[in-house]
């Protein structure tokens, strides 16, 4: 039976998987892409069927739409990749935070894209799909940039190390 990886074991295999830190961004932008999406969906599913503590946000009866969220993240990293806050020589926080915020600023976006396109709410619509064809094309693109990074190569040789290398003792299975 092989060993669990320890905790700094995977962090060093996840630092080794990335040449610069435009790597883990992408990496990181894809990931939160296709979370943010998938708990965006499920959340309006949520609130459709009154199921939960969420709601529609209606301040003074005026809907504000999820994509409104993601134009201000949008344009927050836009505003923070301009003055090169994020990228470059700035910090590693600041790189993965506005990565973060990409990811999720797109899909909050991305998923009413038929609302942008048609301008009329048509969410549960057929014409709604056009946000569903939207997400796949942009998040495909997000899946292409993010796989030229060794994170998957990395982790595959740590799972070599922990398969070839014997448990601890105090893990062994007994002899019979």
């Amino acid at each position: 039976m092989a060993r669990v990886p320890r905790r700094d074991e995977v962090s060093t295999a996840y630092a080794n998987s990335f040449r610069d830190r435009s790597e883990e961004r992408r990496l990181i932008g894809a990931v939160t892409f296709a979370g943010t999406f998938g708990l965006t969906r499920a959340i309006t599913h949520a609130i459709r069927d009154g199921k939960g503590p969420f709601r529609n946000i209606t301040p003074g009866g005026r809907h504000i739409h999820h994509m409104t969220f993601g134009i201000c993240g949008l344009l927050g990293v836009g505003y923070a990749w301009l003055n090169e806050i994020g990228v470059g020589e700035s910090g590693v926080f600041a790189s993965r935070a506005t990565a973060f915020v990409y990811g999720a600023g797109s899909a909050l976006t991305l998923d009413e894209f038929a609302l942008w396109l048609n301008l009329q709410d048509d969410y549960w619509t057929r014409e709604g799909r056009e946000s569903i064809d939207a997400v796949v094309a942009f998040g495909s693109l997000l899946a292409i940039a993010a796989s030229g990074h060794r994170l998957a190569r990395e982790l595959g040789l740590l799972a070599q190390r922990m398969l070839q290398e014997p448990p601890p003792e105090h893990h062994r299975a007994p002899d019979r």
